[in-house]
Order: C-alpha cells, then sequence, then structure tokens
C-alpha cells in the first residue's frame, strides 16, 4: 500500500513539474502583447452611413453635427444624429453622448465610445475632441 502512495506522488510531482517547464516556454500569442492605443483624430471627422451613402460626419466647437459627402462642403445635420455600424443612432443630447435603437429612448453612451461604419472605434473626450482606435 505504501508503495503505491508513493508511486501516485511521484507521478503527480512528476506531472506538475513537466507542465510548470511546458509552461515557461510557451510564447504569448500576439493579440495578448498589443496594447490599445488611441489616436487623435486629425481632421475630427469620422464615417457613417445612411441610405446607403457615406457620410463624413464632425462636430464644432459647439458640439453641433455637420456632414458631407467630400469632406469639403459640410452641412448642418437636421436633428443632429448619426448611425453607428449596429444601426444604432447617436447624438449629443445637454452634453453627454447618448444613443438609442429606435430614436425614442435616448440613454448616454458608456465610455462615449461607438463603432463606426469603418469598423473603427471612435470615441469623445470630455472636450469634445474625436479620438479612434484602429
Amino acid at each position: 500500500m505504501k508503495k503505491a502512495i508513493l508511486i501516485a506522488a511521484c507521478f503527480m510531482i512528476n506531472s506538475a513539474l513537466s507542465n510548470d517547464l511546458k509552461a515557461g516556454n510557451e510564447i504569448p500569442p500576439a493579440s495578448c502583447s498589443k496594447k490599445t492605443e488611441w489616436k487623435k483624430v486629425t481632421n475630427q471627422a469620422w464615417p457613417g452611413v445612411k441610405d446607403g451613402t457615406t457620410y463624413w460626419y464632425k462636430i464644432d466647437k459647439k458640439a453641433k453635427l455637420w456632414w458631407s459627402t467630400d469632406g469639403k462642403q459640410w452641412a448642418a445635420v437636421e436633428g443632429g444624429a448619426w448611425m453607428d455600424k449596429d444601426g444604432k443612432w447617436l447624438k449629443i443630447h445637454a452634453g453627454k453622448l447618448v444613443w438609442s435603437a429606435t430614436g425614442e429612448k435616448w440613454e448616454e453612451v458608456p465610455e462615449w465610445k461607438w463603432q463606426g461604419s469603418d469598423g473603427k472605434w471612435y470615441r469623445f473626450d470630455r472636450h469634445w475632441v474625436l479620438w479612434v482606435n484602429e
């Protein structure tokens, strides 16, 4: 009986040491080492799609929304709302970024970030400066 317990104990110790050695030699996947970096958007504009057309959006210093199809001529957006990649409406209301699936009940956007139609993540800081995470 003592011999069986001794053999089992040796087997468990050997397994534990073997696993520790293997774990030390593994290389972590590249996705683990990539840091999430936010970069300021130089032109402060982001893309959105409405009725199959890509529009460029930006806000002015008063947080009023503007849009353009060519990035050169800008017009104020009536209603001040745009869509994210998933079709949620977003707008700036009462000094906050809010969103709604239907355009009726609005809630504050967590961390003021959303995914644009181009698949990139965008966010505003408290000064309404636009940042992107590519």
